[in-house]
């Protein structure tokens, strides 16, 4: 059975990089996740992850990114489009999911496919609520994760 999980990376303290978390959070009290995948709140972990990846043949990763793009505008890149969208670095954490990505690859357990699903932030001053536009963009950034759990490959996108 092909393994899929849902990573939710960023730092609850600091506004809306606290997005992916947040994502996580809503998924889990859905109940609308199928047993073959897995949500976990990576936080700011980053290499610590890399257990997590063991076995995994696709990666969902949701997080607020760098989009040049409006606050609140969602995307959903695939493949070699996600170590590029870490590039410009919101938070530190993100330098640890390339890493992350770079170790996996390296030890033979990056997943097959990966998927990141990211909107535009804010705000990233410190605080524990979103901001009012990426709050605004939960229920599509959850769609998005659904979308990509019950279908395969689609072209990245912008909502």
């Amino acid at each position: 059975m092909q393994q899929t999980l849902v990573l939710g990376l960023g730092n609850t303290i600091m506004s809306d990089d606290g997005v992916g978390p947040r994502v996580i959070e809503r998924l889990r009290d859905s109940g609308r996740l199928p047993v073959t995948v897995s949500c976990m709140d990576g936080g700011t972990l980053g290499l610590d992850l890399l257990p997590y990846l063991e076995g995994i043949h696709r990666l969902i990763i949701v997080d607020a990114v760098e989009l040049a793009q409006p606050p609140g505008t969602t995307v959903c890149l695939k493949g070699d489009d996600v170590p590029v969208a870490l590039e410009t670095k919101l938070s530190p954490h993100q330098m640890g999911m390339k890493d992350l990505l770079a170790v996996a690859r390296l030890m033979g357990q990056l997943p097959e496919e990966i998927i990141l699903i990211g909107v535009q932030p804010s705000c990233l001053e410190m605080g524990t609520e979103l901001s009012a536009v990426v709050e605004a963009a939960l229920p599509i950034l959850e769609s998005m994760v659904l979308e990509e759990i019950s279908c395969s490959s689609m072209p990245p996108t912008f909502m």
